[in-house]
This record gives C-alpha cells, structure tokens and sequence, in this order.
C-alpha cells in the first residue's frame, strides 16, 4: 500500500472498530460476490437476448465494489459508475431490481426504462442517496463533489438532520482510473482540497480504457496524479481481496466522517468481462490469463473457509444465489416494458408558480437599474432562506461580481454563503445538480456568456437530463445567471449571444428578461422551480447607460412579485384603428431587441407596431406569438445574434407554419451580422450588432411588402 499525505493533515486517531470483517460480513459479501459472479454468467448465457441494451458488469471489480457498498450509510451519498452493480449490490438492491434496468423495464426503479444498466439513481429514505450521473466518464466527479460541498456549506448553517449529526455523511464518487485524465475531474479535485470536503473518490483500475490501455493513454495512475493536490490524500491498494478492501474503507470513511476532509482510494483490480456487452475482450485483450489470476472470488471463498465456514455452507450459498438471479432473471425477462406515453413523463417537475402575482410598481418606491432589482431579490431570497447560497468567479467579497451583481451579499451573509470559485465553468455549473440533490438551492454565476462553454457538458449531460432520467426523483433546482450580449466594446471574448445553442438543451428553462421588474420576478421565480433555470442577463441594460435602455430601468417590485415562466408581456401597443385598418405589425423578441424595437417604432411608426416580449425562451409563450401574428399579420423577429440557423428563426419558422394563413407577408428576422465574432473596435461592433435604426428600417422593409 501506498499513501500520500496531505499538505496539512490533521491527526487521526486510533479506533477499535477498524479490524478484519467478521463472519457475518464475509458471508453478506460473498453471496453478494456470487451474485454478481451469477448475474455475469447468466448475461452472458444468454448474449443475444440481454444484448439488445449495451450493458457492462463487475466482474473482477467486486471486492472493492462490496468493500464500499456494504458500508455505505442512508445519509450518504454515492455516484456509482457504469461498471459498479456491486456497489449496488452491497447497498442492498436486489438483483431483479439491476435486471429490470438491464432489460429497459417498465419498473426499473432507478429510471423507468430510460437508461443503460448500471445507470442508478434512488431515493429511498433507507438507502445511500443516488442522485442521477451520466455515463460516468469523470463527468460525475463534478456533481459528487457539489454533494460535498452541499454537505460543507449545511454544517457551516447548521442545516444537518438528527441522523447527519449523529453521523455525518459522506459522498463516494466512482470511477475508472481512465476517466481521470478528463479536465472535469481536475476541476473537482480542485475543490475538494480548497474546501476540505467530505469525499471518497474510488477509483477502479483495471489498466484500460477500452481498446487503448494505460500505457497508451495516461501518464500516470490516479493515485500518482492526485499527490498534485496537497490535500487530497491518496492510497493505493489491491482491490480485490475483499478483507483487506473493507479494512481500508472503513478506515477511510471514519476518517473523512470524523475530520471532513477528501480522500482518493485507488483500487487495482482484474477485469475478467467484456469492456460492454458491444465491445467483447477476445476481440483485442491478450491479458486474459493474467488479469484471471487475480480474480477477487477465490480470494473471498478461501477467506470464508479459513474463517470457520465449511465448504458445504460455502456451496450453499452459491447455490442460492445462482438461484436467486436465474428466478430474477426470468422475472424480469417477463416484466411489462414501457409504454408509448412513459415517454412523455418527467421532463420537468411541476412549478408552483404559475401566474403572475405580487405588486410590480410599488407606489412608494424609486425608479432602480436592473443590475440593483437582481441584487435587491438575491438579498430577500437569502434572508428569507437559509438554503440559498451564491457562487461563482469573483462574485466574493472583495469584488461582488465584474458587474458589481453581487456587492455587499459577502458581507451581508457571509464567505460561506457567498464565495469565488476557481476559473472553472463546469464546476460551477455542475456542482448544481449535487447541490441541489442535497437540499440546497444553488444560485451560481458564469461571469461572461462567452465563458459558458466549458460548462455546456455539465449542463447538458447532468443538469437537463437529471429528472428525466431518473423519472422525477432528482430535478435538480437551480439559477444559473448569465451576463450577456454585446456592450461598450467588449471585443470577441465579452460580447457574445448563445442562446441559440442553450435553447437547444431540453430540460432546462430559460429566462432573458428586458426590465429591471422582470428580473426580479423570474429570479423569484426561479428560486421556487424545482427546474433548473439559465438566466441571461444583458450587459448593455444594467445600468441603462446604452441609448434607449432608459426603459430598462424600472420601479423596483414587491418582495412576493413573480413572473412565471413561459408568459409573455405586450412591451408596447398598437393603436386599435390602427390595426382595423390592417396598418401595423408584430415584434416578437427579448432582451436588448425589445427596447431597440420599441424606440424605432416610437421613432417612426408611431401606434402601427405591438412588441411582444418574450420574457422567457424556454418555456415560450406561443400563444402569445400567434395571437399577435393573426392580429397584425406581419411578423419581425428580433435578435441580437447572427440571424443564421438560430432561435430567432426558429420561431420566424413555428409562426410561419402555425399561422401561415393569416400572414400578409413572410416572417422576416432581423440579428447581428453573420460573422464569428463580434469585433473589439467599435466601428465594427457598431456594423455588425443590430441598433435602433436597423430595427426600424427592417420595419419599413416589412412595411413595405
């Protein structure tokens, strides 16, 4: 065994209960191994029929897997991946339950039908907690950690439950040592150590990928990798002797539940199955007979026998466990598959706000920026609710946000309550869904829309697809605030628009509110969605500096003032004879397009055009949209990105097919220039962004027709 001690590593004591498994865990194991050993065989036995869904199994994996699983306490959390049904074996599930996921059943309990096995999540109030993780490859780590600094930030509050007190939980992260190379990992680790976390990161080596081994692929093992983060304590073991696996972990785990802190246990293991079901060994592996030679099962059974069992006890609890899984599989084999209409469940969870509630222009108060309206319902959400915290780059105290978004909230609630993060886009994001698994309601920030995209994995692999496919138990509650736009030459990497690419992720909502009054009211709201909410706040309406951002600026709402999701608001009106006489059109935008569309209508068509806007992109307010197409027959859609292949024409196209035959004239889209970015100079910039007089002058253009 190898150890790398932490920078800073606080003393841990001596305890009694860190010895040799006793009998009736060895027998608990090894019936759990030989149901794991039986669940493979019987898999395998019958290829054609289970191979229908790609599958992947334990097999060689087992001793540290159940070393885990059997110690695993219902306060705790755990992020299994793909290979680990003994780790869900020794938590306690049955082998029915894996096999209804394996077969994609009705009653798979972890995702009804909808993922691969070994894809779990459970929320059973006597079970180790599993939120939803992906496919495993080292996205997981992110939100796992996020379930750790859930638990760091409720014992900062004080928010534990009598159980957590008594003792408190921990999170154990799986994963192969070949996914450690993914930077998502680094991220998380990172983490980890800055906050001292309560969590066990298993890694699983079994010297390969698929096809490419670690030779190939990785410079070095991840215990080695981990000595790079001064507190994170590494040990490297053989894992597959079950007595010596359990030892250690129980080590490890009182450990971090005693003095809070992360550990990485890195397990050397065989692997004796197939990569997956699609991917078979005799197809590339020439290690076969050496990675045989450790298999964890003789270890165990020779264990048992030199423990007091005998061999005839030893037989018998194979033969009831190769029992057990041939009745379960034909079970599961037998068991209902989903129906066409499961398909349409779980999407997102149920909001309680679903009407527009609460004083928007409270007659005893000033006019504020929009910047201020955000900050003043951040400040209520957190007085009021002890479980919402904020984060992001230099959103602390020193600074309170690049925008100023977020000052005095440090001082105000705390380092612990509101605090920077290193520069790193895909924890911030990620770390939601752990958070939010844990009870907490995270609201976080990525500093420029230009920096989202190194998030864009978690949000679209973890964040939107965690209630789906968990069939409802784990939505994952979050805001996510995002500035955005162009404004005052700021250059390529400050400037751009990407809601185009953000609408395309399900699962998610999507705010881009034009008023400091709308702000506040979907941040609400927001706050009391169990879904998760990406918030794009433009940059160039703040402060309403830019020339007509005046209406930008807004009397600043009620405390209980909400604006709930998917309803749009008519920003200006047309003039009923107007209309009548079949002289006017329709808006449809968000954002800085609205006040662009409202001054040049003001400007030039005064009384002949109605603004719709939007308020939210997902969900959107159709109803709205097509009314405002059949009434004025004219359409123009605003935007602010390059107008190719976005949202905006998206919607230039629902309306088109939706209300084709009340339009007088094609749906016209106006945006940015179709250019890769927008430039630093602000001649350029100014060419390329749409403006006032362009707006007004695709008005006439439409006009015109």
């Amino acid at each position: 065994m190898q150890t790398a001690a932490p920078a800073s590593k606080k003393p841990v004591k001596n305890t009694t209960t860190t010895g040799f498994p006793d009998q009736k865990t060895l027998e608990k194991a090894f019936f759990r191994m030989a149901l794991a050993k039986a669940m493979t065989e019987i898999y395998e036995a019958n290829f054609k029929f289970v191979s229908k869904y790609v599958h992947a199994t334990s097999r060689g994996h087992e001793a540290i897997q159940l070393a885990v699983g059997l110690q695993l306490l219902p306060q705790d959390y755990a992020y299994p991946y793909y290979r680990d049904d003994s780790i869900l074996l020794g938590m306690g599930l049955q082998p029915y339950e894996l096999m209804l996921q394996l077969m994609a059943k009705r009653d798979d309990p972890f995702s009804g039908g909808r993922s691969y096995y070994c894809h779990p999540s459970l929320r059973r109030p006597d079970f180790p907690k599993i939120p939803h993780q992906s496919s495993a490859t080292g996205m997981q780590v992110i939100p796992a950690t996020g379930s750790a600094l859930g638990f760091w930030y409720k014992e900062q509050m004080n928010l534990f439950d009598d159980a957590e007190q008594a003792m408190p939980p921990v999170v154990v992260c799986s994963l192969g040592d070949a996914s450690v190379t993914e930077g998502e990992v680094s991220e998380a680790f990172q983490m980890a150590v800055l906050k001292k976390l309560p969590i066990l990161y298993l890694v699983q080596d079994n010297g390969w990928d698929i096809s490419a081994n670690a030779a190939e692929t990785r410079v070095a093992n991840a215990y080695e990798y981990a000595r790079g983060f001064p507190g994170l304590e590494a040990i490297s073991i053989e894992g597959n002797d079950f007595a010596a696996c359990w030892t250690q972990v129980r080590q490890i785990l009182e450990t971090i539940r005693r003095e809070r802190r992360p550990f990485l246990l890195h397990a050397r293991v065989p692997l004796l199955n197939h990569h997956t079901s699609g991917v078979r060994k005799e197809w590339y592996r020439d290690d076969l007979e050496e990675h045989a030679q450790r298999d964890p099962y003789p270890i165990l059974r020779n264990t048992l026998l030199a423990s007091g069992f005998s061999e005839k006890q030893v037989q018998q609890l194979e033969k009831d466990a190769a029992a057990l899984v041939l009745s379960d599989f034909e079970k599961a084999r037998n068991a209902e598959d989903p129906r066409p209409e499961d398909l349409y469940t779980h999407d997102l969870a149920p909001t309680p706000v679903t009407e527009e509630t609460g004083e928007r222009s409270p007659k005893d108060r000033e006019a504020k920026v929009m910047v201020d309206c955000a900050l003043f319902a951040i400040e209520e959400l957190m007085h009021q609710y002890p479980e919402c915290l904020l984060y992001g780059q230099d959103v602390g105290r020193r600074l309170g946000g690049v925008f100023r978004e977020a000052a005095t909230l440090a001082e105000k609630f705390g380092d612990h309550r509101v605090f920077n993060t290193p520069i790193q886009e895909a924890f911030i994001i990620g770390s939601t869904v752990g958070m939010s698994a844990v009870g907490l309601k995270p609201i976080v920030e990525v500093q420029f829309a230009d920096y989202i995209w190194p998030g864009l994995n978690q949000l679209f692999t973890e964040v939107s697809r965690s209630c789906y496919l968990t069939n409802g138990k784990w939505p994952v509650s979050c805001i996510i605030r995002v500035p955005i736009g162009a404004y005052g030459s700021g250059g390529p990497y400050h400037s751009s628009s990407v809601e185009s690419v953000v609408a395309n992720i399900r699962g998610i909502k999507i705010a881009y509110p034009s008023t400091g009054a709308d702000l506040k009211g979907l941040l609400k709201a927001a706050y009391y969605d169990p879904n998760p909410v990406v918030i794009f706040e433009h940059k160039g309406l703040y402060w309403s500096k830019v020339r007509g951002t005046e209406g930008a600026r807004t009397v600043e709402p009620d405390e209980d003032y909400v604006v709930p999701f998917g309803k749009a608001r008519i920003a200006l009106e047309a003039y009923e004879d107007r209309i009548r006489s079949g002289d006017t059109l329709a808006v449809i935008t968000y954002g800085m397009g609205v006040h662009w569309s409202i001054n040049a209508a003001n400007d030039r068509f005064k009384g002949r055009v109605e603004v719709i806007d939007l308020r939210t992109l997902a969900p959107i307010d159709e109803q709205a949209m097509y009314e405002a197409a059949k009434r004025h027959g004219k359409v123009l859609v605003v935007t602010e990105e390059p107008v190719n292949n976005t949202f905006a024409q998206s919607l230039a196209a629902r309306i088109s097919e939706q209300c084709f035959q009340w339009l007088d004239a094609p749906v016209r889209t106006i945006g940015a220039a179709n250019m890769p970015a927008v430039p630093l100079n602000n001649t350029l910039e100014m060419e390329m962004i749409p403006s006032i007089e362009k707006v007004g002058d695709a008005m006439e253009g439409l006009f015109g027709y």
